[in-house]
């Protein structure tokens, strides 16, 4: 606090005091706000500006009818500054003696707080879509409580006849104004032709899509490539410039030598190489599976899983926190998630600069105690270190008659089995570290065994994907969490 004298001229320095402990966040509401509570309302609430806050990714969104679904918002993006917020008072004292009397003027200065961060609205307004409809006279009206059930109804809510009203499916691409240059299109230039990749009704690309020449294979397809396709092999050549790149590739020969499936998490936990070169190498040394007991994995050119019971342990499980434990599960700390339960888990060192690109081995491998880093894995039967899968899986060793399309060379309903093995496995390891967060706590009987638990789902989880994958919006994954299959499909395609 600061007060200024009546004698300070123009440009007069005044000392203040700077509380640098007050960390203040700006939105420049793109409005003239004269009720504050209905302006927060528009951008989500007090609980909805904190919660975009603690993500710096997420972009504050501003909806200018709160209440209406089918409003779309404008987004602000957020920008880190170093601002002050001056609050200043200006007092006048007037003087009523002497015929010259003048008002003498102070002001009082004060810093609020430091401005750090700023959200500002530099877009424009996307379309809105209203739920009305015309009527005979050009008369709009509202179809608003006949799409939307405020409250309870009966059936004939449901039934009753209303006109049309089909929302867009998508909203604009962009909200920032883009010039446009008049320019003849490309696919109209003499000698042009499309790419060979890109079929005539492929909608929505901005640019052909890279080749890494990745060969992908069904189930049902009766041969697998024994070699890789000649861009491929050159796309490599072009890639390996140096002596290490070369160390890389005998470094991955040798691991399909050893082991002729592996996922790419597994890969990028055994070798250390730049992601973008590892989507270049994999198609020259392998072929990818697509659907089946290996779909998501690479598999060595020439080798057949389909032929050879033994590669039953290569077949994937995929694996996922189930919708009972996933709310116990989020509650864990970041910590818990990097590091594990198990006792012998400790924090590692930074990364070196030999192992800058290799992920952790527990991405690919699942150890009893421990918490997937992930709600979503994708397994190797292999890499599930625990005896007690490991008996699931070989229990019908040297009967395997026919591989299908489901459980591969295992018995029917393995991948079953495991996964509610599984869950009561994570189940304790969440109830073993945060046992208040379950509200029967975990009793050990006289013998010292584990407590049996309840399957979090009577259903068959193949049958039961759409309701695991029933998420809450606001969950985000951490970096890396992807869907393997998805995510290499899109790379490669």
């Amino acid at each position: 606090m600061a007060a200024g004298m009546a004698d300070a001229g123009p440009g007069a320095a005044l000392p203040v005091e700077l509380r640098r402990e007050r960390r203040l966040v700006c939105v420049e509401y793109p409005g003239m706000v004269r009720d504050v509570s209905k302006m927060l309302q528009t951008l989500g609430g007090e609980e909805g500006v904190s919660r975009i806050y603690t993500d710096p990714s997420k972009r504050l969104e501003l909806y200018f009818r709160p209440k209406d679904p089918y409003c779309h918002p404008v987004c602000a993006n957020r920008f880190s500054t170093s601002s002050l917020l001056f609050r200043i008072r200006r007092k006048t004292r007037r003087r009523v003696t002497g015929p010259e009397a003048s008002p003498e003027v102070t002001f009082d200065v004060e810093i609020l707080g430091i401005v750090s961060t700023t959200y500002k609205f530099q877009g424009m307004s996307d379309f809105q879509y209203l739920a009305m409809h015309t009527e005979v006279g050009v008369r709009h009206v509202s179809m608003y409580d006949k799409v939307l059930m405020r409250k309870p109804e009966k059936e004939g809510f449901f039934h009753q006849e209303l006109p049309l009203h089909i929302p867009p499916p998508t909203f604009s691409r962009l909200d920032t104004p883009v010039d446009y240059f008049y320019r003849p299109e490309t696919q109209h230039r003499e000698g042009y032709n499309n790419p060979p990749i890109s079929g005539e009704n492929l909608i929505g690309l901005s640019r052909a899509r890279r080749l890494h020449n990745a060969i992908f294979v069904n189930f049902e397809d009766d041969e697998v490539p024994m070699q890789a396709l000649e861009p491929a092999v050159q796309t490599w050549r072009k890639v390996c410039t140096n002596p290490l790149d070369q160390k890389v590739e005998e470094e991955l020969r040798k691991l399909f030598e050893i082991r002729p499936i592996w996922s790419r998490n597994a890969v990028k936990a055994k070798i250390n190489i730049h992601p973008d070169k590892l989507k270049v190498l994999l198609p020259f040394l392998a072929y990818y599976m697509i659907t089946g007991p290996w779909r998501s994995l690479w598999i060595r050119y020439g080798y057949d899983p389909r032929k050879h019971p033994e590669a039953k342990i290569y077949q994937v499980l995929d694996f996922r926190i189930r919708c009972g434990m996933k709310y116990a599960y989020q509650l864990v700390t970041i910590h818990d998630l990097k590091h594990g339960l198990g006792p012998s888990e400790t924090a590692g060192l930074q990364k070196s600069a030999s192992n800058k690109y290799k992920l952790k081995d527990s991405v690919y491998i699942f150890r009893e105690g421990t918490l997937p880093p992930y709600r979503q894995m994708f397994y190797q039967l292999c890499d599930l270190n625990v005896e007690e899968l490991q008996k699931i899986i070989h229990r019908n060793d040297g009967a395997e008659e026919t591989c299908t399309e489901r459980d591969g060379w295992c018995r029917p309903k393995t991948s079953d089995d495991l996964r509610n093995a599984m869950s009561l496995m994570v189940r304790q390891a969440i109830r073993s570290r945060r046992p208040a967060l379950f509200s029967s706590p975990a009793k050990a009987n006289g013998d010292g065994e584990k407590e049996p638990l309840a399957c979090e789902s009577g259903e068959d989880d193949g049958e039961d994907v759409e309701e695991e994958e029933e998420e809450e919006e606001d969950f985000k994954p951490s970096d890396g969490s992807e869907n393997e299959m998805e995510t290499e499909i899109l790379d490669y395609v």
